[in-house]
């Protein structure tokens, strides 16, 4: 109830005192009105819900940290602490990026919060509204015929670590000496689905972004490359885009050309 010197009304004080022992029931009391065996079922409740959604959101962290111990603790530091600004289930997942990316603990593996954020995005990409069946596109135009359609349902990635392969038998203590680079699409059938790319396939979409035809695109990815034999960068950039096309992440050329 209202401490001293307070002058919150008795029923404000009582929510504030409820939802702290519900965030953490280790560290702040049980209000006292309420019957101990109902306070319980509040408090797994709404554990057990928070925890349900982030061990689907992120199976592969919450393995990993399991084994270590750390996984609850971690989940329960989350609901304690962070201050969500979304009341929405769907984005308890993005909330828990941002609190690890507040987060300084050195016990935690340094890979974590990059690991969570690759788990994440196929979340984000799955309940995108984008419709794929809105745009006007020809899947099977010569690539050099027209301006080059981008899915708007990719997302293109740079990492530290090899996200891509840390599982509970490979957990690296150090990053890359060169970055992991991929690419997460949700296909035409919504099925989301990660590609390992390089450097200059990232750089080749950032400039088709900007120039979407192909023949200029090509062009100018060479003129960043004076060492490589300008034919070469051509012929392996369409064979590119071909597998790019083959994996739904360019969709084909803009109808009506």
């Amino acid at each position: 109830m209202p401490q001293p010197g307070s002058n919150l009304p008795d029923f404000r004080a009582a929510q504030l005192e409820f939802a702290a022992h519900i965030r953490n029931p280790d560290e702040h009391p049980a209000p006292s009105e309420i019957e101990p065996r109902r306070m319980k079922i509040y408090v797994e409740l709404f554990y057990n819900n928070i925890e349900n959604f982030l061990a689907s959101g992120f199976p592969i962290a919450r393995k990993i940290l399991l084994a270590q111990g750390a996984w609850h603790d971690l989940v329960r530091d989350f609901v304690h602490h962070h201050a969500s600004s979304s009341p929405y289930f769907l984005e308890i997942s993005q909330e828990f990026l941002s609190f690890l990316g507040d987060l300084d603990d050195a016990q935690l593996p340094d890979f974590l919060l990059e690991l969570c954020h690759y788990e994440w995005v196929e979340l984000a990409l799955s309940v995108s509204e984008i419709d794929l069946g809105e745009l006007d596109v020809d899947p099977e135009a010569d690539l050099l015929d027209g301006p080059i359609v981008i899915s708007p349902l990719i997302w293109k990635l740079a990492y530290r670590y090899p996200v891509h392969l840390i599982g509970e038998k490979f957990q690296p203590e150090q990053p890359s000496d060169e970055p992991t680079y991929l690419i997460v699409n949700r296909c035409r059938d919504d099925r989301v689905s990660f590609l390992a790319a390089n450097a200059l396939t990232m750089r080749l979409l950032d400039i088709l972004a900007e120039q979407p035809m192909l023949d200029a695109a090509l062009a100018e990815l060479a003129a960043e490359l004076p060492d490589l034999d300008t034919e070469v960068v051509h012929n392996k950039g369409i064979e590119t885009l071909k597998q790019l096309r083959d994996a739904e992440i360019v969709l084909g050329v803009e109808s009506g050309r």
